[in-house]
């Protein structure tokens, strides 16, 4: 079989050795790249780690240094400046100037600054210019009064002082303040030479490739200390010591040779390799670690949210921004009693929605959608389940963000208040009939008043009945004798006709006024109406009036109304309102009961109360002259079913309370002067808009 391939050409050959050549080229570039980015990140770790050492030392020896100077602070407060010698002071200070050979010298000086003693280093003697030292503008001078200012230790500014032998150093002053009483007394002066400091208290530390020196903010060195060994890099650390009046920096240099190329690039090559196999397998375990563990929290997750859901009473709905239902939880479809793929993906109309309604809910819908944020507190509304029944509902709706911040729909809370109306209804109906009973209540107390009052009008309709008929019965016998004797006689008298007619308007009268009395009975025990209106105070008060004079009439109790002109009406409950009204008059009655009482008045007044911008409220008070409530009595007073009468419920004042604050009002008493006690209960005004 023969090869029908054709022969390579020189130039195909020479392209597929190209290729190849620059394939080995890219590849040895590559791993050029790689060692001289080794060798370089080598260097560079080599370089921090040196950098790192120099900056630590250099830490150190600032530590170092303020701890010396804290030690020879507390050792100079300890000289004895008080004593009455010089000789124990100078004795001690000398002591100390022997054990601290950074002290250079130490002196004892009055509150002026005048000189009493001092003591010098025994191992460096020093020529000092007493002139310039005790110049105002010294540096002695200058720290002493920072000190002064200060209240506390004070240093001063590096300065050169020359030696005899014709050199200097540069030195520093620590002024310590003496006080007694609050008053300075003196001063510690210790002169500190840099050059020591270095000496004493970093040299220890420093190695043979490292140089300390004390330089000033500018760069300038004060003191070196350290026999430096020159290499190919050279390193520096600054610390900042910062000491109260004086600012120096403490600069370290080291050496270092150049890292030998070999040893570290292989070091890093392997470490490098090992420490990428070590960390893919790390990571990679981690993540596969921390992908079970965020599937099993995912999946506790939904399995937690599902038992909640399902244990939830609250129905749960959410739809997208184009309205369609993307979730539906188990108790809102056992709320409307259709199941979920009935129910998702639907957006125009929902078969919840009562027919008649559906234009309205597709409207609020849209208003929804267009951004408006519904009440925080919900809304109530109307659904209808699959069977046809109604129910009401209170929605609660809150707009659904995602991960990323975003607005992609709306999640609603249904709660079935079915129940709740049930509820109330019931408690509705037996605030009704716990009224009734109470009403009930007060005319079976007053039955005995109006038997009373009943009787005045019927007895005087009887005495002016039997009055006429007895004038009549005297004008009808001369109107028969006359009749016989000619038929021609003339008419009755006319006085007895007045007399006739006068009898007749008393009986109307007297017949309306015992009418009236019981018509007032009858209102108070069969109304039911417990809508709110506008209702005037001085209707209130002429609706209880007729009652309350009963028991007035009885107990010899004068009663005084008064309302003040222009008040607006009281938006209110009439019969409720009434009933606090009777309440409170006959309470206040009963305590001025009493053989020890001799004025008895009962006043009644209405008037503005204490008001704001946006309410306005009415103020009654009713005021006796009664007992007065004793302190265990007023403590619980408004307890239902307390009372002090033996034929009391204990309901009346604990009703009243809880009409008025029905109604947004405050029911109170207090003590009135000189005897009695006032009741005082609020009710709103009614409002432009709410009058009838």
């Amino acid at each position: 079989m023969t090869n029908t391939r054709p022969p390579r050409t020189l130039v195909q050959r020479w392209r597929g050795a190209w290729r190849r050549w620059s394939l080995w080229t890219a590849l040895v570039l590559l791993v050029v790249s790689m060692l001289a980015t080794m060798v370089w990140l080598a260097g560079r770790y080599e370089a921090s780690q040196v950098q790192t050492r120099l900056e630590r030392d250099a830490a150190d020896a600032v530590s170092d240094i303020r701890t010396a100077l804290t030690h020879n602070l507390q050792s100079l407060q300890a000289l004895p400046a008080d004593a009455p010698g010089q000789l124990a002071w100078e004795v001690e200070a000398s002591e100390l100037l022997r054990i601290r050979r950074e002290l250079v010298r130490i002196e004892w000086r009055d509150a002026h600054l005048k000189l009493r003693t001092h003591v010098q280093s025994p191992y460096r003697p020093v020529a000092w210019d007493m002139r310039l030292r005790e110049s105002s503008q010294s540096d002695l001078s200058i720290a002493c009064t920072n000190a002064r200012r200060l209240g506390s230790p004070a240093y001063s500014t590096s300065y050169f002082q020359p030696h005899g032998d014709g050199l200097g150093s540069e030195m520093m002053e620590l002024c310590v303040p003496l006080t007694a009483g609050g008053r300075t007394t003196g001063f510690l002066v210790a002169t500190y030479g840099l050059q020591d400091m270095l000496l004493n208290l970093v040299a220890h530390n420093l190695t043979r490739s490292q140089e300390a020196s004390f330089t000033e903010p500018d760069g300038t060195r004060l003191a070196v200390m350290g026999a430096a060994r020159r290499g190919s890099r050279m390193f520096t650390a600054q610390h900042l010591l910062d000491l109260p009046g004086a600012t120096l920096v403490l600069r370290m240099d080291g050496w270092h040779t150049a890292p030998s190329v070999f040893p570290n690039v292989l070091t890093a090559l392997v470490t490098a390799m090992s420490i990428a196999l070590v960390t893919v397998m790390v990571v990679l375990v981690r993540d596969n670690r921390r992908r079970l563990r965020a599937e099993r929290d995912l999946a506790d997750a939904l399995a937690f949210r599902k038992a909640m859901e399902d244990s939830l009473v609250t129905g749960l709905r959410a739809r997208d921004l184009q309205g369609r239902i993307t979730y539906v939880n188990p108790a809102f479809c056992e709320m409307v009693g259709f199941t979920p793929q009935e129910l998702l993906g639907l957006s125009m109309s929902a078969p919840y929605w009562p027919p008649e309604r559906v234009e309205e809910y597709q409207q609020r819908q849209a208003i929804r959608f267009a951004g408006t944020m519904p009440p925080r507190e919900g809304f109530e509304s109307e659904f209808m389940r699959k069977d046809g029944t109604r129910f009401p509902v209170l929605i609660i709706e809150a707009p659904l963000i995602n991960a990323q911040g975003q607005h992609t729909g709306w999640m609603s809370a249904f709660l079935d208040i079915s129940e709740q109306r049930r509820v109330e209804e019931l408690s509705r109906a037996s605030q009704e009939r716990l009224q009734a009973t109470a009403r009930l209540a007060t005319v079976g107390e007053m039955a005995s008043l109006l038997s009373h009052e009943l009787n005045q009008p019927l007895a005087a309709i009887s005495s002016y009945a039997n009055g006429s008929l007895n004038l009549l019965e005297q004008q009808a016998a001369p109107a028969l004798a006359c009749t016989s004797a000619d038929t021609s006689a003339a008419p009755p008298v006319p006085d007895a006709l007045d007399d006739v007619r006068m009898a007749m308007r008393q009986i109307a009268r007297q017949a309306e006024r015992a009418g009236r009395v019981i018509k007032s009975v009858h209102d108070f025990v069969r109304r039911r109406d417990q809508a709110r209106e506008a209702v005037s105070a001085q209707q209130l008060l002429d609706a209880i009036l007729p009652l309350v004079s009963l028991q007035a009439r009885k107990l010899g109790v004068r009663v005084f109304t008064t309302v003040e002109p222009g008040l607006p009406s009281t938006l209110c409950d009439r019969t409720m309102v009434e009933q606090v009204l009777l309440n409170l008059a006959r309470n206040a009655m009963q305590a001025m009961d009493d053989p020890t009482v001799r004025t008895r008045v009962l006043d009644i007044r209405v008037r503005h109360a204490a008001s704001s911008q946006h309410s306005d409220w009415i103020e009654f008070v009713v005021t006796d002259q009664g007992t007065g409530i004793p302190t265990e009595v007023a403590a619980k007073l408004f307890t239902p079913f307390f009372t002090t009468r033996p034929e009391g419920m204990g309901l009346g004042l604990s009703m009243c309370r809880t009409v008025i604050e029905q109604h947004g009002g405050f029911l109170g008493f207090a003590p009135n002067s000189p005897r009695g006690t006032v009741f005082t209960f609020t009710l709103p005004a009614s409002q432009p808009d709410s009058r009838p």
